[in-house]
């Protein structure tokens, strides 16, 4: 029995955090081991000390396994992530393996151990695109005598939040699919059950036409033809405007429609009117990060004003990396063409030169 002089034993977590310390503590003694050292300490301020602890196979694993399989010079540790603002609530843990040549002449290895991300399973893609960080194209750079681990576990980060949003957009999705069918079937009682059949796969693919609700007497919106690459879908929208109190009345009729608002980023948009002598001007990059400042330098350069572009953007689940804002601009620029907004800012240019 413990005398009640006796400390109480130390938590689970202060016992990792100090086997990781004196772990550290031993890599650092090691000029070779110097670099690995450093960084791990630097994970830790980062992610928190408690967030970082090194990694042993279960009994499972290790019965799989041949012993000369784990007494490799091979380091593991995992890290406990959470994804990116709003879902800081969901985490998810990754192994870190550390080959013995790793910086000097080897990449680090990734693997996603939670099975599930939030409530809903890890597939084999996602699992794979972490596998595959430090040696796929779409992956994170290596470079030899550098470490790299951070990087790659910021773009883990990055991957499983689109790839949880997704999950979280096709599950909305699938819940307007089913009011959708009940209001149909409320509608159309008599209808047999075939064509409600009908009815419901054909609202289960992306529909683009324009919103049911009308738009503001005056206003009109000019869509461009969808652009599509790797399941991702990108819609351009173009109207005419003469005050900026417009603005927010067009943005509000999109959102009205669901087939838009349930788009994973619906309405990145950028305006510019002229009012007497002064320029408004504005943007919302509405989740994509520096979409929004994008359209506004297109607009900028095309001298385009009294205009408000919106681009809709359906993610297929694929992550384009740098070809999305070039999509989004060319849906944006398609949809002012349409709109006859560049003929007009050409005929502006060539008034101008005549006048001088």
């Amino acid at each position: 029995m413990f005398s009640p002089s006796s400390s109480p034993p130390p938590s689970t977590n202060e016992n990792d955090a100090q086997k990781l310390a004196d772990f550290v503590q031993e890599l650092s003694q090691n000029p070779d081991r110097e670099a690995v050292a450093s960084e791990i300490e630097v994970l830790q301020s980062i992610y928190g000390e408690n967030a970082v602890k090194l990694w042993h196979p279960s009994r499972a694993e290790q019965d799989r396994k041949t012993n000369t399989e784990w007494t490799d010079d091979t380091i593991r540790y995992e890290v406990e992530l959470s994804l990116l603002s709003p879902h800081e609530d969901v985490s998810v843990r990754i192994l870190v393996s550390l080959p013995e040549t790793y910086p000097v002449s080897s990449p680090p290895q990734l693997q996603l151990l939670s099975r599930y991300v939030g409530a809903f399973g890890a597939d084999s893609g996602l699992f794979g695109s972490i596998l595959r960080m430090f040696i796929s194209v779409n992956g994170v750079e290596w470079t030899a005598d550098t470490v790299c681990v951070f990087d790659g576990l910021q773009s883990v980060v990055e991957r499983c939040t689109a790839w949880y949003e997704n999950r979280l957009s096709m599950e909305k999705a699938g819940e307007l699919l089913r009011e959708d069918a009940k209001e149909s079937s409320g509608r159309h009682t008599n209808t047999p059950p075939s064509e409600v059949n009908n009815h419901m796969s054909s609202e289960d693919t992306i529909s683009i036409e324009p919103s049911v609700n009308s738009l503001p007497e005056g206003l009109e919106l000019f869509m461009a033809e969808p652009i599509t690459d790797r399941k991702s879908v990108f819609v351009g929208r173009a109207c005419r405007i003469s005050h900026h109190s417009e603005v927010p009345l067009v943005l509000s009729h999109l959102m009205a429609d669901r087939r838009i608002s349930r788009a994973a980023h619906p309405i990145i948009n950028a305006w510019r009117c002229q009012v007497g002598s002064v320029l408004h001007q504005d943007n919302d990059d509405d989740g994509e990060t520096a979409a929004g400042g994008r359209l506004a330098h297109l607009l900028q350069i095309l001298e385009v004003d009294n205009v408000l572009v919106i681009v809709t953007r359906y993610f297929g689940g694929i992550h384009l990396g740098p070809d999305r804002f070039k999509h989004i601009n060319q849906a944006a620029r398609n949809a002012l063409e349409i709109g006859g907004f560049l003929e007009a800012a050409e005929a502006t240019k060539k008034t101008g030169r005549k006048r001088h």
